[in-house]
């Protein structure tokens, strides 16, 4: 199958897009290219147009290929890691002096690029409730370059309107950049919904199995994805090729992998919301949570990730991440086995006293794709 699908179902996509059969052998997985260098056909005869394995590698082609279709983006990029990706748009789009809107609930990391790096290149920013599409229309200065969303966000799952928000940004003359890694593509596709540029940590529900890091733009404009293309090759903070091999395999069940991990979610939300030592659970799929219509209107399902706030303050919290079994103590989240943290010592002690500092009794699942009555079983007696 080439770039001309076939079919525009998702599964077919995920499958089939960038997996050209290798035409020597006729293997249907592409190969992993691990080669530096490339055999020109005289001095600038490029065959194929690969030179150095920086500037574009056969593997990783076939990943950026697949990511571009399952986004409906005119250009796909991988990198290195989802804040590679991130320092590369950044540094495409600013100059010093220009402003970015950011949201008040965001990963630590993305926070600690802004406020720790480049605010030093000399570009400002400031918090807005993207939910509101008012908030941020009084965020935005006459130097406002990029709204920045995540949604649903992370660690404490606000939904932001992507087209409400589009709307804002392109008014201002701003771009609006979508990190969609809870979601994941088959989710949600924010570039349909007005979105001018997609962010991926590849190392989330795409590669899907915890055995990969890596990250991804996808863009809606041709030209902006050839100057993103031009900072990847100068930057250098590309995707080797069993990473982009890794995360290609990954992609090819991500549809059924996401079905699994939305099912389970909502069944684990749900006895939390039941739970007597549990004060608040944030879920999107629940129908008291804030964000409910806007998530079902956008998204095809509500996500594997969970938070929930407990009765007790942070060391209550903190034991309950302590006292799970099946679900494991660690940072990162998207694979297929269930994860548990304490985001505000783990993923988003970088925010601490900031205006995006996150409450001190949350616990934060990544809910894998395990039996989910073990899963529940685990979390109740966590709790206790």
């Amino acid at each position: 199958m080439s770039d001309r699908h076939i079919s525009q179902h998702f599964e077919t996509v995920a499958i089939h897009a960038g997996n050209t059969a290798d035409p020597l052998t006729g293997a249907v997985v592409p190969p992993i290219y691990q080669v530096s260098t490339y055999k020109q056909d005289g001095v600038g005869g490029l065959r194929g147009g690969y030179e150095y394995s920086r500037s574009a590698n056969p593997t990783r082609t076939a990943l950026e290929e697949n990511l571009a279709a399952l986004e409906g983006g005119r250009r796909g990029l991988a990198f290195a890691s989802g804040l590679a990706a991130e320092d590369c748009l950044l540094r495409t789009l600013l100059s010093p002096g220009d402003h970015v809107v950011i949201p008040n609930d965001a990963y630590g990391g993305t926070f600690r690029l802004f406020a720790k790096v480049v605010s030093r290149w000399g570009v400002e920013w400031s918090v807005a409730d993207t939910s509101d599409p008012a908030a941020v229309r009084a965020a935005l200065t006459p130097r406002t370059k990029a709204v920045w969303v995540e949604t649903p966000s992370n660690p404490l799952l606000g939904i932001t309107d992507i087209a409400a928000l589009s709307h804002v940004a392109r008014e201002a003359g701003a771009k609006l950049v979508v990190d969609n890694t809870f979601a994941s593509p088959y989710l949600q596709q924010p570039l349909a919904l007005g979105a001018d540029v997609v962010v991926h940590s590849l190392t989330k529900y795409m590669g899907g199995h915890s055995d990969v890091v890596g990250g991804a733009l996808v863009v809606a404009d041709q030209a902006l994805g050839e100057e993103l293309a031009y900072h990847q090759n100068a930057m250098g903070a590309v995707a080797g090729p069993m990473d982009a091999w890794l995360v290609l395999r990954g992609i090819k069940t991500l549809a059924v992998r996401m079905d699994r991990h939305s099912e389970n979610a909502t069944k684990v939300a749900e006895m939390l919301t039941r739970h007597a030592r549990v004060t608040r659970v944030l879920y999107p799929g629940l129908p008291e949570h804030p964000g409910h219509e806007t998530a079902a209107k956008q998204m095809r399902s509500f996500g594997g990730m969970v938070s929930f706030q407990v009765e007790g303050g942070e060391e209550a919290a903190v034991e309950v991440c302590n006292r799970a079994k099946v679900f494991t103590l660690g940072e990162s989240l998207g694979g297929v086995e269930s994860l548990i943290e304490h985001p505000g010592r783990m993923t988003h002690a970088s925010v601490a006293g900031s205006l995006l500092e996150v409450p001190a009794d949350l616990v934060r699942l990544s809910v894998g794709i395990e039996n989910v009555d073990d899963l529940l079983e685990d979390l109740k007696q966590a709790l206790g």
